[in-house]
C-alpha cells in the first residue's frame, strides 16, 4: 500500500534483527485488511531506548514492537501495563492511545494461547499440569500466561539451574504458587515429572536447523496421549516432536503461536481484526522459501 500522510508507522525495536521476517508478515497482513499501516525495523539497543521511544511519541505512530534485548528495559518508558504484561516485567508490543500515552503488552505467551487453544481445543489449561524445558524468552512466556490462565502445575527445568529457579520464582511471587523446579541432572526425577505432565513443552531451541538432531530429552521419557509442543517451526517436525509421535504423543510445532501473537498485536495497533489465514500463507511462504535458500 502507499505510504500517505495517514500512515500509521510501526517499528520493531531491537538488535539484531537480520533475521526477523515479522515486517514481511506484518505487511501482507495490513494490506489484505486494508489497514494503513507499514511496519518497518529499527536496530536500536538499551543505550538509546529512550530517546526512540520518546520520539516514536510525537510522530505518526501506531506503536511498535520489541525484541532483544530491549523487552525488559522498556518498561522504564511506557505510561501504562497490560496486567500479563506488568506481572511479566516484559512487553513486546506497545500502542501509542488515543490520548498520546504508551502501554505495554506482551503478546508472546498469549499467543501460545491462543494456538493452543485453536489446534489443540481438548486441552484444558486449568486441568492439566504442564512440563516446560527451557527457562529463556519463550519458556518464560509461556510458562508466566499459563500461570496467568489458571494452568493446574508447571514444571520447569533448563540447563542453567539458577535461570530455572528464577523463572520459578516470579511465578510463584507475581501470578500464582503453581510452579515447581525439577532439576535437569536429576534424570529420575526429570522423567518422572515429564511422565506426570499433561503437556511437554520444549523451549529450548534444541531441535532448530543448526542443531537439527537434538533434543532435550530421551523420547523414553514420553507417554501416549500426551501434548508435545515445540516452540521451533523450522523445521516443522523437530526430533523432539518426531520422536513424541512416535511414542503415541499429539504434537504442535510453533507456527501457530508466532502466528497469533502477531494477529494479536495488529488488533491492538488497529482495533481490526487480523487476517489469519493471509498472516498463516505469508509464513508458510517465508519457510518455503528459506528451505530453497
Amino acid at each position: 500500500m502507499p505510504v500517505t500522510i495517514n500512515t500509521k508507522m510501526v517499528a520493531l525495536l531491537g538488535k539484531p534483527l537480520s533475521q526477523s521476517y515479522a515486517a514481511r508478515m506484518q505487511n501482507a497482513a495490513y494490506k489484505a485488511a486494508g489497514i494503513d499501516m507499514l511496519y518497518f525495523y529499527s536496530e536500536v539497543e538499551n543505550d538509546h531506548l529512550p530517546d526512540v521511544v520518546n520520539g516514536i511519541r510525537y510522530m505518526s505512530f501506531a506503536g511498535f514492537a520489541v525484541t532483544k534485548p530491549n523487552k525488559v528495559e522498556v518498561m522504564k518508558y511506557v505510561d501504562e501495563k497490560d496486567p500479563l504484561c506488568e506481572k511479566m516485567n516484559a512487553s513486546n508490543t506497545v500502542v501509542i492511545l488515543p490520548d498520546g500515552r504508551l502501554k505495554a503488552y506482551n503478546t508472546d505467551g498469549i499467543g501460545f494461547i491462543r494456538a493452543l487453544k485453536e489446534e489443540k481445543p481438548n486441552t484444558n489449561i486449568e486441568e492439566s499440569v504442564f512440563f516446560c524445558i527451557g527457562a529463556g524468552g519463550a519458556g518464560r512466556a509461556i510458562s508466566s500466561a499459563l500461570a496467568y490462565y489458571g494452568a493446574k502445575k508447571i514444571y520447569i527445568a533448563n540447563r542453567t539451574k539458577s535461570k530455572a529457579q528464577q523463572l520459578v520464582d516470579d511465578i510463584n511471587q507475581n501470578f500464582a504458587s503453581v510452579a515447581e523446579l525439577v532439576v535437569i541432572e536429576d534424570k529420575i526425577l526429570l522423567e518422572e515429572k515429564i511422565k506426570e505432565s499433561d503437556v511437554v513443552m520444549n523451549n529450548t531451541g534444541l531441535g532448530m536447523i543448526s542443531c537439527l538432531d537434538q533434543t532435550p530429552i530421551p523420547k523414553e521419557y514420553l507417554r501416549s496421549g500426551q501434548l508435545c509442543f515445540d516452540a521451533t517451526y523450522n523445521p516443522s517436525k523437530t526430533r523432539f516432536l518426531i520422536e513424541a509421535e512416535e511414542m503415541g504423543c499429539s504434537t504442535m510445532n510453533g507456527l501457530g503461536m508466532s502466528l497469533y501473537q502477531g494477529a494479536e498485536q495488529i488488533e491492538l495497533w488497529s482495533g481490526k481484526a487480523a487476517p489469519i489465514e493471509v498472516m498463516r500463507q505469508e509464513l508458510m511462504n517465508i519457510l518455503e522459501g528459506k528451505k530453497e535458500e
